[in-house]
């Protein structure tokens, strides 16, 4: 693309940008055409969406009954019920889903052509990579918040760029707005206000201003927290934000001390006699592998969901009669319990909690599974009445017009998720030993940023949540672009060529898109 020149760098924005660059306008008008392309084959296929069963009619049960609190948090559910207004039809919702994740990864694109002022080639593979994507129809398809939360994720990402540049008080505020709502939709967003102090606050630059969007931030994701506390108090007796931490931390734990000898077995606190005798004796009763395959299970979420997992059955001595909200106050009461055992346990036996849970979590993180990504609508050929009546379906069957319900189109990507992995290091210790940092240092801000996320990321998804595919398709999507900066910049220094002219806050000439 052409060398676009500017007053100032602040005054810069994507749709000055995008106006004056041909290309952009061309990527844009391939971006819709190929997104419709590749959504109506993959539709033709799937014609029905894929329903994780019991997560996706979870959800729907929350929209339908416009829910304030269950197991997962409440974003998207309002989503669903915002897109039913204009039409409750599953296409319309799939349609959405992979429009806004299309317009985002673009977003992100144009941002990373601007600043970091790939080449023509690199431009182009990356708009392969990132645009003809399976995953992404793929992930679409789900009724889950998956894709919204991915979706919305790029965009407060591209949005740290840009306030990285020129901290802006509309842009603070929107970043505020879109850190509420991605907390409203998973909380994993949770760690989302961290990455933002820590990039936005390197440079002392226009502070007050971005205290002010952290301010903004905090009063509304406090809002919602002491919200949603109220909420289960109301339901259980006790605050609590919620519960599924609680349950997870136990399971997790669960799967390390199912490891740990009756030789070594330690005195717990009497609070715990009960629930603990539970769980050793279904660990004696459940050794037999055939009979019980699920225990050669590592890292997974069995305890938590399965209801004749030990947690359920102790949960449901404190609640004796739970059906008129689908067990979501034993649920919440039982979670408090759940974190407290769950933490007894990590510090009773941290050694095996390491090597039973923390590595077998760490080795998906490298290669994350495919999980329900790989099989068409969990497997069955069914829907809940939920999904029926939600979406008006004519029954409650799910047909598609490929043989069997596998979907094997991303079986290749673990492997290339692992390749990225490699690479990335590989590539950002070229980059330092090379001393390339001096002459792209534009390059080295987006390495920081990039580092930070999967850094806190992986601190927090091997210690407290289950690993798949979908779930760290956002760390992988911004790592997969540093990759390509960080190649096409090897290539660059290895044949000796000239670097593009850097974008940095003197610049009037940038060598964009």
């Amino acid at each position: 693309m052409n060398t676009i020149n500017r007053h100032s760098i602040k005054n810069l924005t994507l749709k000055k940008y995008v106006n004056q660059e041909h290309e952009c306008k061309i990527y844009i008008l391939l971006t819709c055409v190929l997104s419709v392309i590749q959504l109506a084959v993959f539709k033709y296929y799937y014609p029905y969406p894929n329903f994780i069963h019991g997560d996706s009619f979870v959800y729907l049960k929350m929209a339908a009954e416009n829910l304030s609190i269950d197991t997962y948090p409440i974003g998207y559910p309002m989503f669903l019920r915002m897109v039913s207004v204009f039409s409750t039809s599953h296409t319309v919702l799939v349609s959405i889903q992979y429009g806004l994740l299309q317009l985002s990864i673009l977003y992100l694109l144009f941002t990373i052509f601007l600043f970091y002022t790939p080449n023509r080639i690199t431009r182009i593979m990356m708009f392969i990579f990132f645009i003809v994507n399976p995953v992404s129809f793929n992930l679409a398809n789900f009724v889950s918040s998956d894709c919204l939360f991915l979706s919305l994720s790029i965009i407060w990402f591209a949005q740290l760029i840009w306030m990285k540049r020129n901290p802006t008080l509309n842009l603070i505020i929107i970043n505020a707005v879109l850190l509420f709502i991605l907390f409203t939709i998973r909380y994993n967003a949770l760690y989302y206000p961290v990455i933002t102090v820590i990039v936005l606050f390197i440079k002392p630059a226009y502070v007050k201003v971005r205290i002010f969007g952290l301010l903004i931030s905090l009063i509304l994701i406090g809002f919602f927290i002491r919200n949603t506390k109220e909420e289960y108090y109301k339901l259980s007796g006790v605050r609590q934000f919620t519960p599924f931490s609680g349950w997870q931390l136990a399971n997790n734990a669960l799967y390390a001390y199912k490891y740990v000898d009756s030789s070594k077995m330690k005195t717990l606190p009497v609070k715990y006699r009960l629930i603990d005798q539970m769980v050793r004796n279904y660990f004696d009763t459940t050794r037999d592998i055939k009979r019980f395959p699920f225990q050669e299970l590592q890292a997974s979420t069995v305890y938590m969901w399965d209801l004749n997992s030990p947690l359920n059955i102790y949960a449901r001595t404190l609640v004796r009669k739970d059906t008129t909200d689908g067990g979501l106050k034993t649920w919440a009461v039982a979670a408090p319990m759940m974190n407290d055992y769950g933490i007894q346990l990590i510090k009773t036996y941290p050694t095996e909690f390491f090597r039973y849970y923390i590595i077998p979590n760490s080795i998906k993180y490298y290669t994350p599974p495919v999980e329900f990504m790989e099989v068409y609508n969990s497997g069955v050929g069914y829907v809940n009445p939920i999904a029926k009546k939600w979406f008006h379906l004519k029954s409650s069957k799910v047909t598609n017009r490929v043989k069997g319900l596998e979907i094997r189109m991303l079986d290749y990507f673990p492997i290339l998720v692992a390749v990225m992995n490699v690479l990335i290091v590989l590539n950002i210790i070229s980059f330092f030993v090379l001393k390339m940092n001096r002459q792209f240092p534009e390059l080295l801000e987006f390495i920081s940023i990039v580092f930070v996320v999967w850094l806190i990321n992986f601190g927090f998804s091997v210690f407290s949540a289950p690993i798949a595919l979908r779930f760290q398709l956002f760390p992988i999507l911004i790592s997969m672009a540093l990759v390509f900066l960080l190649m096409e910049k090897l290539i660059v220094v290895a044949f000796k060529k000239q670097p593009v002219m850097n974008l940095d806050s003197s610049n009037i000439g940038i060598h964009a898109c």
